[in-house]
């Protein structure tokens, strides 16, 4: 099918605020059609096979961090600027950058938002701004990765920027301009198994350099108004390898036969808080302890990503540094990915507010999702999650009110891939364990869809927080410092303390009448008041027991669940 195009007397769209939006938009659905082919050719640095999906989680938090900048000057009255956006945008993928691709990803896009946040009005001015643009992002992508490598998504984007300034000195506009980088990134792409022997041996092209190819063609998309939605080229003369690389294509020369052998055991990624000084020596520290090293960011926030075989040493020099956090640790197995066992029957995949939940919740079986306050995590995260359950059949549970679309939409997704998930309607952590403590894979899925929305919808929940400004809630009038008792999500009581306010609150909760409390305390509140309002219980209320666990880092000062 050939694109449709603008006739020549339209006038391409301008590089703006929108332009940046539909750019997100058309990117992240060429990688959803891309992702599994991108994971199938996955050989290098890791043939892990989930290059592809790296770079859509990665996208997709640059896209969801974008539509918060328009929804946010929209409740204001105001539209975004250009600025506004690509920082949005750059910003978005370096906090939710995934895997080596996801992470040189969030540098390109912040080497782009660099020149672009100061790019001048008009059409000449543009597609100059985006010349520069596409060079810095290559300059930056390189400056980050500890070793750079040619035959990789490096190449690819310093040929889509040597492309774009090759319209220089004639009248191209900016859609013209990403059009060219396209065109030059794509014929770099078919170039680079001559350039990196692992590629040439599994004879496919670089799966990162893939994802640069469909992005900027997103991009030419986005400026000149054309629907292209061409594949990207993956394998010449041959059909689409299986998925997972050298390993399932059969490959058993130098490079192929086990992608592990001889390389680093464990990926590490997180996010750090530091300062550039800091971080240039984290930079060496962990060049000695490893390899595919990939520091990107700057203005006190980096995302740091690295191939070791000891996480706990690249964690520690990140503390050394400054604050890390969002830690990743995945370890890449001892042998090919074409060999995972079995599916499951079926598994449950829970999102869960702090690290002592996700080990409760793991500890019964489930796959977490380990979210800090505000920042949900996005579709594609939860689709990765159910995928990782690897079982036929999944009970997912949102445990936020806020998360049911989303959850809504990865469960569409999955199911699209042939599983079968139901989405428990878990409004908090506390009625998801409600719900997991009756979860039974050996009964119908039906029933135990039923039991488990039936044990979550006999808990009543409650939060505690701390107020950060005076405002107006439906008890009254709060002052910030005070601590807010929230019943089944609204404002019910103000307090002084922790103490006596989670003492109220668990009077009104079990008025109503109660057989458990579960109780779940933040890492900074101290064990004793878990001892305190279980006593308190015990007292006050005959024939109810009460339960303490502890929520860890990110958890709410205290959760409360009456079942």
């Amino acid at each position: 099918m050939h694109p449709a195009t603008l006739q020549e007397d339209d006038v391409p769209y301008p590089l703006d605020a929108a332009a940046v939006r539909t750019w997100c938009g058309l990117a992240l659905e060429a990688l959803g059609r891309e992702r599994e082919r991108i994971d199938a050719i996955n050989v290098y640095p890791v043939a892990d096979g989930d290059t592809g999906t790296n770079l859509y989680l990665t996208l997709e938090s640059a896209a969801r961090a974008v539509e918060a900048a328009f929804d946010g000057h929209g409740s204001a009255g105001t539209a975004p600027a250009l600025a506004d956006a690509v920082g949005a945008m750059a910003h978005g993928a370096l906090i939710g950058a995934r895997g080596n691709s996801g992470t040189i990803l969030a540098q390109l896009l912040r080497g782009m938002a660099q020149v672009l946040v100061a790019a001048p009005a008009g059409e000449t001015g543009a597609a100059e701004a985006l010349r520069r643009a596409l060079r810095r992002a290559a300059t930056a992508a390189y400056e980050a990765v500890a070793h750079p490598v040619e035959g990789t998504v490096l190449t690819v984007a310093t040929a889509a920027a040597g492309a774009a300034e090759r319209t220089a000195g004639g009248a191209a506009g900016v859609a013209e301009v990403a059009r060219a980088a396209h065109r030059g990134a794509a014929e770099a792409l078919e170039a680079t198994p001559g350039q990196l022997a692992v590629l040439g041996k599994a004879g496919v092209v670089d799966a990162g350099g893939c994802g640069l190819v469909a992005l900027l063609g997103a991009l030419a998309d986005a400026l000149s108004g054309e629907v292209t939605a061409v594949p990207v080229a993956v394998r010449a003369g041959g059909p689409l390898p299986e998925p997972f690389g050298c390993a399932a294509a059969g490959r058993e020369t130098e490079g192929c036969a086990d992608p592990h052998t001889g390389g680093p055991a464990f990926e590490v990624i997180y996010l750090l808080e530091a300062g550039d000084a800091e971080v240039a020596r984290l930079r060496a520290r962990l060049d000695r302890l490893g390899d595919s090293l990939v520091v990107v960011g700057g203005d006190g926030l980096w995302n740091v990503h690295v191939h070791v075989d000891d996480a706990g040493a690249a964690v520690e020099a990140g503390i050394e540094a400054g604050r890390p956090y969002r830690i990743r640790i995945t370890h890449f197995g001892a042998g090919p990915r074409a060999k995972e066992p079995a599916l499951a029957a079926r598994s449950v995949v829970a999102v869960v507010p702090g690290a002592g939940l996700a080990g409760l919740c793991a500890g019964a079986g489930a796959t977490t999702v380990t979210v800090r306050p505000g920042e949900p995590p996005a579709s594609g995260e939860l689709v990765q999650a159910i995928r990782q359950a690897r079982a036929r059949e999944v009970m997912l549970l949102p445990n936020d009110p806020e998360l049911r679309h989303t959850a809504a939409a990865a469960a569409e997704q999955a199911r699209a891939e042939g599983v079968r998930v139901a989405v428990i309607p878990t409004r908090s952590a506390v009625q998801g364990l409600a719900a997991l403590a009756v979860h039974e894979p050996g009964r119908s899925f039906d029933e135990d869809v039923v039991a488990m929305t039936a044990a979550a919808g006999a808990t009543r929940y409650a939060e505690l927080a701390v107020a950060e400004h005076r405002s107006w809630t439906m008890a009254g009038v709060c002052q910030a410092g005070d601590v807010l008792g929230l019943i089944d999500g609204d404002v019910a009581v103000i307090g002084p303390d922790l103490a006596r306010t989670a003492m109220t609150v668990l009077d009104r909760m079990l008025s109503a009448g109660g057989e458990l409390v579960t109780l779940v305390l933040g890492a900074d509140v101290p064990e004793a008041l878990g001892e305190r309002l279980e006593r308190h219980v015990r007292e006050r209320h005959l024939a109810v027991d009460t339960v303490v666990y502890e929520g860890g880092e990110y958890a709410a000062p205290l959760l409360i669940g009456v079942e």
